[in-house]
């Protein structure tokens, strides 16, 4: 059964994704917690381009699911994850598609993070 809330990417929403030509590393303060060369880059509409890190290039121990949740019409419902490290606490920092729709569902077992709450660089 097709998600009822579900939007197909098109002319007026171009969703795509490639992998990322450098590595991706992501530093929350002064540790990191993954460094991906399998990253793949979305790029959607108009916003700027998102990597999503494989999960297993970053330390999961050190992401813990959070309540919050979301919807996109075009990518499905995402989970959060917040990051603590010696004793500060970076909240929501990072988004998962579990169960992505069609169109994306290369992002499935693919973690993203907000630049503005940690460090997501190329190499």
């Amino acid at each position: 059964m097709t998600d009822p809330r579900m939007k197909v990417p098109g002319a007026d929403h171009p969703i795509s994704l490639v992998r990322s030509a450098s590595p991706i590393v992501i530093r929350a303060g002064d540790r990191q917690i993954g460094e991906s060369h399998q990253a793949l880059i979305l790029h959607e509409a108009r916003y700027p381009p998102v990597p999503y890190i494989p999960r297993g290039d970053l330390d999961m121990a050190l992401l813990t699911r959070t309540a919050t949740r979301s919807h996109c019409p075009y990518k499905g419902d995402a989970t959060y994850f917040s990051i603590t490290l010696a004793g500060e606490t970076y909240a929501d920092a990072a988004w998962s598609y579990e169960t992505p729709y069609p169109a994306v569902d290369e992002i499935a077992g693919h973690i993203a993070f907000f630049p503005d709450r940690v460090d997501v660089q190329a190499r």
